[in-house]
This record gives structure tokens, C-alpha cells and sequence, in this order.
């Protein structure tokens, strides 16, 4: 009696679990569509995201693991690609020291000037706001044409160059420095080009932050005796900006992981300015071999993602 009743019940479970899944997938269409104008709203992003970044992510991870040069068909290699770029492709190496050399430098200074810049813009009269905002924006909408226009003539090779001529007539130098082509300048020089254009869609989310904030709140704060503009920041604006900060430093740790050329253009000198992404073009664009082009972003997202994990759980509400 007891193999019967046994026997009898083995069956139930796989048929419980699949009756629960049906259950909970007849629920969610049901919500769905009760609530179909807000899921239309918002079609168009999640077409958009899993057409053009989820599905080529899934595609990159795929032929990472094939040999492909576009005119022949995939030829599965397994890990060869990915021992490859660790083991024996100096240049990667190279391009990944570069890139997180930039990305440490640019991603945090670039994060805090950000931040304190439009917490300076919301101490300012409301009159005069949106011109400091346009003024420190706008180099972000410019950048490309202002790094062939000023910057290169900034730190032009020759003495004629503003920095060199400078510097050449206050006789800290004697002679003109090479800032495009002296291994020891390629990277800071970058870096300095892209802090002048970092405020770009993170700095106004910290705009539109520090607008966003109830004032109830500093009355409450200053019966508390928070009075001084950085107890208010400390007390009152980090905690409620906390997700435009979230949203900012994924943002930021994207572009600076996701760098190409900079000034020094590509090639340059030892691969002083080679970082990952150009390291990625030379293979898919120029060498045609896609499934190790393939590996090596599969590595760079895995890195913005993991990084983007830990600002996840520093500045994402606890809660």
C-alpha cells in the first residue's frame, strides 16, 4: 500500500511546479494587460536595448569561442582565443594596463567634479543657473571638434604650440616637449583633454538631483542644527541624490572603460595610447578576425559589468 501511494504521488510534483508556472505566467499577462498603455510606453527601450546590445552581447560571447575572418565559415576553437589574450597578446595586456590607467584617473575625478559642480550651480540665483549649466556643459557637445581646433593646437609638438610657447617664454622649458608623440605624455595629455569634456549626461542628472530635492527637508535639518551648506550636502543632498548617483558613475565607469582614440590619434609611440576598444578595432576592422575581437569584448563588458555590480551595491538603496 504504501510503494502504491508512493507511485501515485511521484508524478504530482513535476505536475504542481509545472501548473505553478503556468499560473504565474497566466498572472503576468494578465497584468500586462491591464497595464498595457505603461509596458507600451516602454516597449520601444527594451526593443531597442535587447536589439542592439543584448542580442549582439549573446552573439559576442558566441563567436568568442570560434575562429571567424567574415569570408569563411566559424571554426569552433574553444578557449584558444581567450588563452590567447591573456597569455600571448602582449598588446592586450598593454591596452588593458592603459585603459584602467585612464579609467582610475578619469572615472572617479570626473565622477566628483560632476557632482560637485551641479551642487555648486544649485547654490547660484535661479537666473543665472542655466548659464553656468550651458557653460560647463557644452564642452561634452563639442569635444570632438574643440580636440581638433584647440587642443591640438594646445599642445601642438612645436614652439608654436600655446603650451610649449608658454612655458617656453616663462624659461621653464628650453625646448619644445613632444605631447602627441613622448611615450611619458600621450596618456596624461589624454586625460586632461577628456576631464575638460567629462560633464556631459551624468553632470545634469546631478542638475536636475539637486533641483529634485524637497527644501521641507532642510528646515527639518536645520531644527536638527544642520545649518552650513556642507552639512546639507552631507545629511540631506547625498542621501536624496543617491539615485542619479547610481545612475552616474554606471554612465561614468562605461565611458571611461569604453575609451578610444585620443589625441595622440592611433598608432602611437610603444602603444603608449592603446587601450582596449582600439585594440578591438584592429582586429575586427582591420585584421577580420571576429571571434577574437569577439573575446575581447566579451572580457571588456564583463569588466564594465563588474564594476557596475560594485556601484550597485555601494549606492544602490539598501532597501
Amino acid at each position: 500500500m504504501a510503494k502504491d501511494k508512493n507511485k501515485n504521488n511521484s508524478p504530482a510534483q513535476p505536475k504542481k511546479r509545472f501548473f505553478n508556472v503556468e499560473k504565474r505566467f497566466g498572472y503576468t499577462m494578465h497584468e500586462m494587460w491591464n497595464h498595457k498603455i505603461s509596458y507600451g510606453l516602454i516597449a520601444p527601450f527594451y526593443i531597442l536595448f535587447i536589439t542592439f546590445s543584448l542580442l549582439p552581447l549573446i552573439a559576442s560571447a558566441a563567436l568568442s569561442f570560434f575562429y571567424w575572418n567574415v569570408l569563411e565559415a566559424p571554426v569552433f576553437n574553444g578557449w584558444t582565443n581567450y588563452v590567447y589574450l591573456f597569455v600571448d597578446d602582449a598588446l592586450f595586456l598593454k591596452a588593458l594596463s592603459n585603459t584602467l590607467y585612464y579609467a582610475i584617473i578619469v572615472g572617479p575625478v570626473a565622477y566628483i567634479l560632476s557632482y560637485f559642480l551641479a551642487w555648486f550651480i544649485n547654490q547660484v540665483p535661479d537666473k543665472i543657473r542655466p548659464i553656468y549649466t550651458l557653460a560647463f556643459y557644452a564642452p561634452s557637445l563639442t569635444s570632438s571638434v574643440a580636440m581638433a581646433v584647440v587642443w591640438s593646437v594646445m599642445f601642438s609638438n612645436d614652439s608654436a604650440g600655446y603650451l610649449n610657447s608658454l612655458l617656453m617664454n616663462l624659461g621653464l622649458i628650453s625646448e619644445p616637449i613632444l605631447w602627441t608623440t613622448d611615450v611619458d605624455w600621450i596618456m596624461p595629455v589624454g586625460i586632461i583633454v577628456a576631464l575638460w569634456s567629462s560633464l556631459g549626461t551624468g553632470f545634469l542628472s546631478f542638475v536636475a538631483a539637486f533641483r529634485g530635492v524637497d527644501r521641507e527637508l532642510y528646515d527639518a535639518a536645520a531644527v536638527d542644527g544642520i545649518t552650513s551648506r556642507f552639512q546639507r550636502l552631507l545629511y540631506v543632498d547625498i542621501p536624496q541624490t543617491m539615485p542619479q548617483m547610481l545612475f552616474a558613475a554606471v554612465l561614468q565607469i562605461t565611458s571611461a572603460l569604453s575609451v578610444g582614440a585620443t589625441l595622440a590619434g592611433h598608432p602611437t609611440p610603444e602603444d603608449a595610447g592603446l587601450t582596449i576598444m582600439l585594440h578591438l578595432g584592429d582586429y575586427s576592422g582591420q585584421r577580420f578576425e571576429v571571434g577574437y575581437a569577439s573575446a575581447i569584448a566579451v572580457v571588456l563588458s564583463l569588466l564594465i559589468i563588474g564594476l557596475g555590480r560594485i556601484a550597485f551595491k555601494i549606492l544602490a538603496d539598501k532597501e
